[in-house]
């Protein structure tokens, strides 16, 4: 039996300059010439998985891939354990149980008229005006006012928590260490406030996360005060980043596709499902990770137990062979439940229910407050770990 390739080449540069189509094009090549591809980046090298099979089965095999060695590429949790995100079954089990109860369907739709009144209000300046940039004027500010209302904080607060998340995220994607441990502190400093707070003046539990992280037991006794202030620090953060990324890119792709603009001004009840087909085209996670706990083979390549490996969620979403002509968008894919925008398994994200009705809803008072709109400038890229736009000047036509 042959043995597996183990020569580490440069397959591919994740901080090379992108535009809003180059990473995609380059992804396509990829998965059909080297879909498991080692890059040199980021302090030692990683490897990235192309092709959705890969990825699932990462996701949903955590006895052999673990996410508690180094769950990003590039590393940048230098200051702690944060569940659920860093623990693996059993133990992240406990954070989850309680996550989970705020993210019913009855809680979310207890949140959704404020949900749409922060995109009203945060929309309609920009279409008065007949310009503005979606991401820089909208998306980078609407996370933080859900949050709010979601947390029980103070809008101020959530605005600087967004601040310094987007701060944090800059610091990540330039390896800026230092600068990601001290924005990092900022943020402990933060969830202790909150927590603080909470323990001043109790909130009832079951309408509060805080509150009810705080009260929750694993096995008889209380969760562990520095994971409680873990989790909280996590999820302060965790839910700003893709909002402020991904919303441009509906944006962007209806711009560039008013016929389907005009479907969706005609028929609103179909915004969900076109949300759900831009959710797969556009994911905006790409650099989530997982460490192997021994060796392992995957596509033919020899992968050492301790070695991390990106789960390249944004390739896997238009993978072929799982989603037929996935480069495009579609209506009424059959399989379309298994994208992976919110990944897969046990660390699915918890937060994929309030995403959903933040994204709809913006589509939905965007169209309906307008007759046409476009892209009316150069299109600014995040960069690795995320996929997306950060700048998108457009054009909106106000409806009458």
């Amino acid at each position: 039996m042959a043995e597996p390739a183990r020569e580490l080449t440069h397959d591919f540069d994740p901080l090379e300059p992108e535009t809003f189509t180059s990473a995609h094009a380059l992804y396509q090549d990829m998965r059909s010439r080297c879909p498991v591809a080692h890059s040199d980046a980021y302090d030692g090298g990683f490897w990235a998985l192309f092709r959705y099979e890969d990825v699932r089965h990462v996701l949903e095999t955590p006895a052999v891939f673990t996410t508690s060695v180094q769950n990003t590429v590039p590393k940048f949790a230098f200051t702690g354990r944060r569940p659920p995100l860093h623990f693996d079954p059993p133990e992240h089990t406990a954070y989850r149980r309680v996550i989970n109860r705020f993210f019913t369907r009855g809680k979310m739709a207890a949140l959704e008229p404020r949900v749409r009144e922060f995109a009203a209000s945060l929309l309609q300046p920009l279409i008065d005006a007949g310009e503005g940039d979606v991401a820089v004027d909208y998306a980078q500010k609407f996370p933080a006012h859900v949050f709010a209302a979601f947390f029980n904080l103070p809008t101020e607060l959530a605005e600087l928590i967004k601040e310094i998340s987007a701060e944090y995220v800059a610091a990540i994607q330039i390896v800026d260490t230092d600068n990601v441990v001290r924005l990092s502190r900022r943020l402990y400093e933060i969830a202790q406030a909150v927590i603080d707070e909470r323990r001043e003046h109790p909130m009832d539990p079951a309408e509060d996360l805080t509150s009810a992280l705080m009260r929750a037991e694993y096995e008889g006794a209380p969760l562990p005060a520095d994971m409680v202030l873990g989790c909280v620090r996590q999820l302060l953060v965790t839910g700003m980043v893709a909002p402020s990324v991904f919303v441009g890119n509906m944006f962007v792709h209806l711009s560039g596709d008013p016929e389907l603009a005009g479907l969706l001004r005609k028929d609103p009840a179909r915004i969900p499902a076109a949300v759900e087909e831009f959710l797969r085209l556009y994911g905006p996670y790409r650099g989530m990770a997982r460490t192997a706990r021994e060796d392992v083979v995957l596509g033919g390549r020899l992968i050492k137990a301790g070695e991390p490996i990106a789960l390249v969620y944004t390739s896997a979403n238009r993978d072929e062979r799982v989603f037929p002509d996935g480069e495009n968008f579609r209506f009424d894919r059959p399989n379309l439940a298994r994208h992976l925008a919110f990944g897969a398994g046990v660390h699915t994200c918890p937060g994929a229910p309030l995403a959903r009705i933040m994204l709809v809803t913006t589509l939905e008072e965007a169209l309906a407050r307008t007759t046409s709109f476009e892209v009316s400038g150069e299109i600014g890229m995040a960069r690795w770990a995320e996929w997306g736009t950060n700048s998108v000047p457009m054009r909106f036509e106000a409806r009458a």
